[in-house]
């Protein structure tokens, strides 16, 4: 690998969501990102959890970039193998609730005391202390008590859960990758590690910091669906075209608005004044009755090359081939599976697309012998039923 981060050792403990996006980010980046999966894997579970069992893991894209290595780590020879990589890593991330790590006897003061280097970082849904740390959750509760989720929703209607994205990968995953990156900076000065605690709860709620600002500044009700850019105002709002699509708006300031208004073929003079809220409804109408008469690519054809702030609103499997996104190479191809490109672009170091997502324990055998172990005691590890997978057998 190429990237940034190559040199740099990250050991992920498996998991979900948010942990393994953080893990992806630092591998498309160049980090050697070794995956620690259990030798024996439970079976049991809701829907979501025997659909992921049975699923292809060549083709879950934010695997990607790893390797992986399958330890019994109910087995202290797993604890002690485990342990003996972490004296030569520079990253532990680990997605589980607090104190398991612990339990397991890998809590953060054994594994800084075997390598006083590491960052130890940590993911979790509401952090490694308070009243909720030890209780389940998931992206949707906790951006709702962060206060995000209650503004994803128009005016007098419900709220809409807006993925996983600002739980689990915005507030959670990219801030872990971001704690990680200023956790090594401060680490090759220092010569010490430090545990990072990366919490979605807190991710979220910083993401939401503009709002707060505009709240203290008086320029934002909390008020959902009633504000400049949540979809109070008609020149940010999606609306409905001839073919039943969408297109999105988001002409905030004033030439981009008049650049809009003129290219729908209105005239500002006969429209209402768009500084007042009270007109906003009708604006709407006006935007709404407009829009219904092309369809969403004569639309995109017409206002989306120019200062009008309009897109034509695309699905998963549209967006790769829109020819502004296939000319950046935004989205990438690999064994037929698509999907997007690391981000962000370097001039000089720049990231690579990674290996395919490995099967559980695939390079255990490879990883051993490259992070210290001889062929013997991986051979040892491996007749012990201590260490195995696809590779080691």
């Amino acid at each position: 690998m190429t990237g940034p981060l190559a040199g740099v050792r990250v050991l992920e403990m498996a998991g979900l969501g948010p942990a393994p996006f953080g893990a992806m980010l630092l591998a498309d980046m160049g980090a050697d990102v070794v995956r620690v999966d259990r030798l024996r894997r439970a079976t049991a579970g809701g829907d979501y959890e025997k659909s992921r069992q049975a699923a292809d893991p060549r083709r879950y894209a934010m695997d990607r970039g790893r390797r992986s290595v399958a330890l019994d780590l109910k087995n202290p020879a797993g604890i002690e193998t485990l342990l003996t990589l972490l004296a030569t890593a520079d990253v532990l991330v680990e997605g589980f609730r607090p104190g398991v790590m612990e339990r397991l006897g890998l809590g953060p003061e054994v594994c800084l005391a075997r390598n006083p280097r590491l960052v130890y970082a940590r993911m979790t849904g509401w952090g490694q202390d308070g009243p909720l740390a030890h209780t389940a959750g998931h992206d949707i509760t906790y951006i709702a008590l962060a206060g995000a989720l209650n503004n994803f929703r128009r005016h007098g209607e419900r709220p809409v859960p807006p993925l996983s994205l600002v739980g689990d990968f915005g507030g959670g995953g990219m801030l872990l990758a971001f704690g990680v990156v200023c956790a090594l900076l401060e680490a090759r000065a220092s010569g010490h590690g430090q545990v990072v605690d990366a919490a979605m709860v807190d991710g979220t709620a910083l993401l939401t910091t503009l709002f707060h600002g505009l709240l203290a500044q008086g320029r934002w009700r909390d008020e959902p669906g009633t504000n400049f850019a949540d979809t109070g105002a008609p020149y940010y709002e999606v609306y409905e075209t001839a073919d039943g699509r969408y297109v999105a708006v988001g002409a905030l300031e004033g030439p981009f608005y008049n650049e809009l208004i003129n290219l729908l073929g209105l005239s500002a003079d006969e429209l209402p004044s768009r500084d007042d809220p009270t007109h906003w409804p009708a604006l709407k109408e006006r935007f709404a009755a407009v829009f219904r008469t092309r369809t969403r690519d004569e639309w995109a054809d017409l206002l989306l090359a120019t200062d009008s702030c309009v897109a034509p609103v695309l699905s998963f499997t549209e967006a790769p081939r829109h020819p502004h996104l296939a000319e950046r190479g935004t989205f990438i191809e690999r064994d037929g599976v698509v999907q997007p490109a690391p981000a962000p672009r370097f001039s000089r170091t720049p990231a690579e697309l990674g290996a395919v997502p490995p099967l559980p324990g695939e390079q255990t055998s490879e990883v051993l012998t490259g992070w210290g172990f001889t062929p013997e005691e991986v051979a040892k590890l491996v007749d012990a039923g201590v260490v195995g997978g696809t590779a080691a057998g």
